[in-house]
């Protein structure tokens, strides 16, 4: 029995690195789109969709069936609910590159800016990284890896200011402050990527040592 226990939990942690690896090209997808503008592309991501959320109901019915099955208690436990929590979050990110997508598919017929492009890719290269090293440091449990997430983050917070200053500064013309609104919104996406990155970092931090605590302080 207790080697089938442990499988279950095995097998429900290699669920959640295969969602994550999924959410992964999502977002490599979705910046591959809005650099080429390509809308095929966006088609594509905007498919991965599906496949992300049903390996998250996959993932909290694994979680459900642990719970009535075998009972888990101290770090087991605070595994299984980490794991279902980070599933949330990779859920999260698959949405967001879904509406990058979509953005980027209402805006191919408008004019761009080169520079603000090159800044979002930037920006989304980074986010991509921070998933990266979230899902690396919760099956490693590297806690130091996790806590420097929030470093990261602060990147990408600043490039995201940086980007909706430049489109407040663009000149008016119609169809470049449409396709620039857009923009603003496709950096705050990217923004909560790496939010939900950091908050799989905490969930790293929870299931090492038992106590739950954020990053950084929301107030500031």
């Amino acid at each position: 029995m207790r080697v089938e226990y442990r499988q279950r939990l095995e097998g429900l942690e290699a669920s959640l690195q295969e969602q994550g690896d999924v959410c992964l090209r999502a977002l490599r997808g979705a910046l591959d789109a809005l650099e080429a503008q390509d809308a095929e592309l966006c088609d594509e991501v905007i498919a991965f969709d599906d496949e992300i959320d049903e390996r998250y109901h996959r993932i909290e019915k694994l979680v459900e069936e642990i719970l009535a099955l075998e009972t888990p208690v101290a770090g087991d436990l605070r595994l299984v609910l980490a794991i279902l929590h980070d599933s949330i979050h990779l859920e999260r990110i698959g949405d967001q590159s879904v509406t990058i997508a979509k953005l980027t598919k209402l805006t191919a017929d408008l004019e761009t800016r080169h520079d603000l492009v090159e800044g979002l890719r930037e920006m989304g290269e980074r986010c991509e990284e921070m998933v990266r090293i979230a899902l690396d440091s919760f099956a490693e449990r590297d806690l130091e890896r996790a806590r420097s997430l929030h470093v990261l983050d602060e990147l990408v917070d600043r490039t995201n200011r940086r980007v909706t200053g430049k489109v407040l500064e663009m000149a008016p013309s119609p169809g470049l402050q449409e396709w620039g609104m857009r923009m603003i919104i496709v950096a705050r996406c990217l923004e909560r990527v790496g939010d939900n990155a950091v908050d799989i970092g905490e969930q790293t931090a929870f299931v090492v040592t038992g106590e739950f605590q954020e990053f950084s302080d929301a107030s500031h």
